[in-house]
C-alpha cells in the first residue's frame, strides 16, 4: 500500500535517477574508504546523506526530458542531443524566457 511500481525499459539507464542517486553514493564511497568492510559499513550512510535533495529532483526533471525526447519518437542520438541541448540552455534572466521558448508556448 501506498508504493507505485514503474516498470522502465531495459538498458536505458537514463529513464531512472536511481542510478544517479547510487552513482553519486559510490563516488562518495570510493574518495572516502580504506577498502575495509567496517568502513564502508561506517561511510555508506554518511554516503546516502551526502546525495542533496535538489540534485535529486535535478536528476528527476533530467530524465523527464529523456521521457519527453523518446516519446516523440526520437531514437537514442536524437534524443541525446535533444537532451544536452534542452540541458545546456543558458538564460539571462529568471522572470523571461528566450522568444524561441514563448513562441512553443502561442
Amino acid at each position: 500500500a501506498g508504493h507505485l511500481c514503474i516498470f522502465l525499459p531495459k538498458f536505458h539507464c537514463e529513464l531512472n535517477f536511481i542510478e544517479y542517486f547510487w552513482g553519486k553514493v559510490k563516488k562518495y564511497i570510493w574518495d572516502n574508504c580504506d577498502g575495509t568492510f567496517n568502513t564502508l559499513k561506517t561511510n555508506l550512510p554518511l554516503a546516502m546523506q551526502s546525495v542533496q535533495l535538489s540534485m535529486i529532483r535535478l536528476w528527476e526533471n533530467h530524465m523527464r526530458c529523456w521521457m519527453e525526447a523518446y516519446h516523440t519518437g526520437l531514437d537514442t542520438k536524437d534524443a541525446q542531443f535533444r537532451v544536452h541541448q534542452f540541458s545546456s540552455t543558458k538564460y539571462k534572466s529568471h522572470r523571461r524566457a528566450p522568444e524561441m521558448l514563448a513562441c512553443t508556448f502561442d
